[in-house]
């Protein structure tokens, strides 16, 4: 796995709030894994993204760029993770308790999803990313303390990132200064890379992929 780069310092930034959103030129990708600058460059040159904002998140980094819908990127974040390696949501695991969920299970599903604000059942907002499968990008969640996740966030390895049931954590100053102004007002795409499967394979279009659908 990779890595976030200057990642204690800049993690620990954002964790309370020193840090302002990474700028960058319209078109330009930022620094980052070479799948991810891929596929940052595709969505632009393509307009997959149908001009709205767009989210990638890449787990092998555990990182989560969120761009405006010319490719200019509002920031990019440290984030934790579903537990279990895999690109894949078990079938029917977004009816079940959280208690109910094998660890195997506990994957974040790599794709496109079109993606929109919404409230999950304790009325705090967050992304969702795919509601059938309960699985959404929000504020990082601190309720168990021996999960370490504020902890987990502020380190510079990505090893330690994988903690989550299937979710995307980020930290709250983050949501609230970047992923939330990006989705007022209007939908988005979420990309989340995959760590077993090829981008083809995930992402309808991508060149040498599956074909998009025709309506």
């Amino acid at each position: 796995m990779g890595h976030w780069t200057g990642a204690a310092l800049t993690a620990l930034a954002l964790l309370f709030g020193a840090v302002a959103p990474v700028a960058a030129q319209p078109g330009a990708p930022p620094a980052g894994s070479a799948a991810m600058r891929q596929v940052v460059s595709w969505v632009i040159a393509s307009g997959d993204n149908q001009q709205l904002p767009f989210v990638i998140v890449d787990k092998g980094a555990a990182t989560a760029y969120v761009f405006h819908p010319d490719g200019r990127l509002r920031g990019a974040s440290p984030a934790l993770l579903g537990s279990a390696l895999g690109d894949d949501s078990a079938p029917g695991v977004g009816d079940r308790k959280l208690s109910d969920i094998r660890p195997a299970e506990r994957t974040t599903p790599a794709g496109r999803f079109f993606s929109s604000l919404g409230l999950d059942l304790a009325e705090k907002e967050l992304v969702w990313v795919d509601y059938g499968a309960a699985v959404s990008l929000h504020a990082v969640v601190t309720g168990n303390r021996k999960e370490r996740r504020l902890e987990r966030l502020a380190t510079a390895s990505a090893l330690d990132n994988r903690i989550s049931y299937g979710c995307i954590n980020v930290p709250a100053v983050f949501f609230d200064t970047v992923v939330r102004p990006a989705f007022t007002g209007t939908s988005g795409i979420v990309y989340i890379l995959p760590e077993v499967r090829s981008l083809g394979e995930v992402f309808p279009g991508y060149p040498g992929g599956v074909p998009p659908r025709v309506p």
